[in-house]
């Protein structure tokens, strides 16, 4: 399904400011279709030669979460004209709210149109204060239910009335402010509704029970609420801010949400404007208690901070032993024990090189190219050649799960340490070592891409290459039998090596990335 933007520009002359005007008002809406206990439609115009609209094609719809829908079927992608869309045609035209007409039928279901048209306010337009119409929102009520409304529910629908006259007007909806992505909360977790005064005129069952929360047992009807709200928050500071938000929106302002805490309850509020036709009413005040997910949120961070201490503490242990066997290898004469040492180093180097990075993580993921990077590093500082050897990456591994992590690193840890010291060897009479020729130099590529849930990572060097009777699965030699272990054991993927076309050698390594 395409998106509303993909649709707006391959369909209509739409500018940029428009389409993104569209975009933040699909963000908000379910708050209009919440009140208004239908479907919302945005339609925009599919022009013909003469530049009025003959056809409109949806490029967004919103189901309420308070009524039943009146249609079944998706209609983003739709295109429809001709008397179907007449009342469209006179909102577009006329430049007003359409709430003519019979009701019509879905099938079975019968509906009640209206049409909104939707304006962008121009704010270099000082005399008139709007631009064109951009789009129709069509208001489809399922009237199959119908019955004698409630007192929440007329509520809910005169101001469901406000809303769609500002949707016109071009003043919903408001600017959104930074970190702010979606419209939350919503119409069910609690409304309260303001006079121009800043008395609550209605609350709903949900604000209510939030208010009781904060600890105001009395109704709300009545109550100046700026006023209530700074005297029940825990910290005088964060209840002169609340208060301060709702008589900003008394005065026409937008404000962004906040918190706010009193006896053990944190009640999240968005206060919004009501100015139909440009005429402060009131404001509209949504509540929502949301105490039990910051009790979670909080857990939540304290056992992150604990697995972020446990990683930490993991790699303060691998360097201690990585330094305690360098300090054994420095009092061992026998060379080769002294090699097997320093290399007993160098890997338990690598694993701490991945819980350093989980303990700055808040998750149990890591961005793996950086630690290829630094194993890369060490390979070619650590390893003695008969030339200067770069290494280099290609693609990126990207964000990799800890237990993955942890397995591949020893691998390409061994993998990089063979390709330079294997690939390169430095002369065996050290004493007189003839220097190399100008600018020639080894080079060791590592390559990543994923593919169809796998991982596929090639080491590949310019080197001497394989002997010609090599056997991966005979060899004796310890990093190899690591690689094939971990690869085909930990890793649950392959591994190949073998010789490079051009010259050099190369290792083949692909690794599931699927459920483990």
């Amino acid at each position: 399904m395409s998106t509303l933007r993909d649709l707006a520009e391959e369909h209509t002359g739409l500018k940029p400011a428009d389409i993104d005007h569209l975009h933040r008002l699909a963000g908000d809406w379910q708050l209009l279709s919440d009140l208004s206990f239908a479907d919302l439609l945005m339609w925009v115009p599919v022009k013909g030669e003469d530049g009025q609209p003959r056809e409109y094609l949806c490029v967004a719809q919103v189901r309420p979460t308070t009524a039943p829908t009146a249609y079944q079927d998706d209609q983003v992608g739709k295109i429809v004209g001709g008397p179907e869309v007449a009342h469209l045609d006179i909102a577009f035209a006329q430049e007003r709210i359409w709430r003519e007409g019979d009701p019509v039928w879905y099938g079975d279901t019968p509906a009640r149109h209206e049409a909104i048209p939707v304006r962008l306010r121009d704010p270099d337009d000082h005399e008139e204060g709007f631009s064109e119409v951009i789009a129709v929102i069509g208001r489809d009520t399922n009237l199959s239910t119908a019955r004698t409304p409630s007192q929440l529910e007329l509520n809910y629908l005169t101001t469901a009335d406000d809303l769609a006259q500002m949707v016109c007007d071009g003043t919903f909806p408001p600017p959104r402010h930074p970190g702010e992505t979606t419209s939350a909360p919503r119409v069910g977790d609690g409304l309260v509704r303001l006079d121009a005064g800043g008395k609550v005129t209605y609350a709903s069952p949900n604000a209510q029970s939030a208010y009781r929360r904060l600890g105001f047992n009395a109704h709300l009807v009545g109550e100046e609420l700026s006023a209530l709200t700074s005297r029940l928050a825990a910290d005088p500071l964060e209840g002169n801010d609340a208060s301060e938000r709702i008589l900003s929106a008394l005065r026409g302002e937008s404000p962004p949400r906040q918190e706010m805490e009193a006896r053990g309850a944190t009640v999240l509020i968005r206060a919004l404007p009501l100015l139909p036709a440009g005429v402060p009413i009131g404001a509209l005040v949504l509540v929502r208690d949301v105490t039990e997910v910051r009790r979670r949120d909080r857990a939540l961070m304290t056992k992150d901070a604990t697995i972020r201490e446990i990683h930490h503490r993991v790699k303060n242990n691998l360097q201690t032993v990585a330094a305690l066997l360098r300090l054994q290898a420095r009092r061992v004469d026998a060379p080769e024990a002294k090699l097997a040492l320093q290399e007993s180093v160098r890997r338990v180097a690598s694993i701490a090189l991945v819980h350093e990075t989980l303990s700055m993580s808040s998750d149990e993921a890591v961005d793996f190219d950086s630690i290829v990077d630094r194993v890369a590093t060490a390979a070619t500082e650590v390893a003695a050649t008969s030339i200067p050897v770069r290494m280099r990456r290609e693609g990126t591994f990207g964000v990799l799960p800890a237990e993955i992590a942890t397995s591949l690193v020893m691998v390409l840890n061994e993998l990089l340490i063979n390709a330079v010291e294997h690939g390169f060897p430095a002369p065996e009479d050290d004493d007189d070592p003839a220097p190399p020729p100008p600018g020639e130099f080894g080079e060791v590529v590592v390559s990543a891409h994923r593919f169809r849930k796998q991982l596929h990572v090639t080491v590949a060097d310019n080197g001497q290459g394989l002997p010609d009777d090599f056997r991966a699965e005979d060899t004796h030699r310890l990093g190899l039998q690591i690689v094939r272990a971990l690869a085909t054991g930990e890793l649950r993927g392959s591994i190949e090596l073998r010789k490079r076309s051009g010259g050099g050698t190369e290792a083949v390594l692909v690794v599931p990335l699927g459920k483990r």
